[in-house]
């Protein structure tokens, strides 16, 4: 059995990193609630211009054809699948980027031709380590997310799109199921579903009755769907952010936990520890007094 010193030395070094987990932790927290705040605040944009885009279609139906493309003429090797990772750029948090990177090689594995698109420090390592090409390395960092860069990303592989370079996209990102659970999940974004796109405010229904479109409204549809689809890439960048935050937070929250079972454990070992060597005082003081009376 170790003895009371070195038992101290582990206790004061499990309380240290008791407070690096509880920091991190509050800062997590911290992170979670303003990325959540702020995609509470962007989804009013985002819901009118999927009404905007909803009532253009009401009234040209055949708008938009080229974002509603399928392409089913291409198959096999022909076809080029697209795939948006969205990853951390640290870890910490548990099995979050692990999640991230097993979907993606299980999708990109059935597929025959793609491309890959990367989000995040981790995930360009991981890539780059396992020989992976990256064919478009947005080098934002995952952590605070902004619109600005959103648009970005979106301008870019709706452009790839347009120009036939990728025939489907897909966003590998981690959402948050409640406040409990995080879930990885793949999100075709390209091309569009005319059915998928509907009125969220129906008040807003009346107001487009005398709408007008300029130059036409094939025009001017297409020049709404890049916003439409940074919408979906914002979403998704927010919530692998916030999932991330939340992963962490159980993680932290574990290791505090079981730090907190080892202090008490040692803490009881430790008192052992003194009442073994109080009692081993305790008689060699008695031994040596009745060395000394015989």
């Amino acid at each position: 059995m170790a003895n009371a010193r070195e038992i101290q030395g582990r206790m004061k070094s499990i309380k240290d990193t008791m407070k690096i987990t509880n920091a991190m932790y509050m800062v997590s927290s911290s992170k979670l609630q303003k990325a959540k705040r702020d995609l509470k605040n962007t989804e009013p944009y985002f819901f009118m211009i999927q009404d905007s885009l909803a009532k253009i279609l009401d009234a040209a139906p055949e708008a938009g054809n080229a974002f509603f493309d399928k392409r089913e003429g291409k198959q096999g090797r022909a076809r080029t699948i697209g795939y948006l990772v969205i990853t951390a750029d640290k870890g910490l948090a548990g099995a979050y980027n692990h999640n991230v990177f097993k979907m993606a090689e299980e999708l990109a594995a059935t597929e025959e031709q793609d491309m890959l698109f990367v989000v995040g420090q981790m995930g360009r390592r991981y890539f780059e380590k396992k020989d992976i090409p990256i064919d478009i390395h947005f080098n934002y960092t995952a952590q605070n997310p902004t619109m600005n860069r959103a648009r970005h990303i979106a301008k870019k592989l709706t452009q790839l799109f347009f120009e036939e370079k990728i025939d489907e996209l897909y966003v590998i990102y981690t959402r948050m199921v409640n406040s409990m659970t995080v879930e990885t999940a793949s999100k075709k974004i390209l091309p569009l579903k005319a059915e998928k796109i509907k009125m969220q405010d129906n008040s807003l229904v009346d107001r487009y009755d005398d709408a007008s479109f300029m130059p036409d409204a094939g025009t001017v549809f297409n020049k709404i769907v890049p916003d439409y689809v940074t919408g979906f890439i914002y979403g998704a960048l927010v919530e692998s952010y916030c999932s991330e935050h939340n992963a962490r937070m159980m993680a932290m929250q574990t290791a505090t936990d079981s730090a907190t079972t080892m202090l008490n454990d040692l803490s009881v070992e430790h008192n052992r520890a003194r009442q073994a060597a109080i009692t081993q005082e305790i008689t060699e003081v008695v031994g040596g007094a009745k060395a000394k009376k015989k």
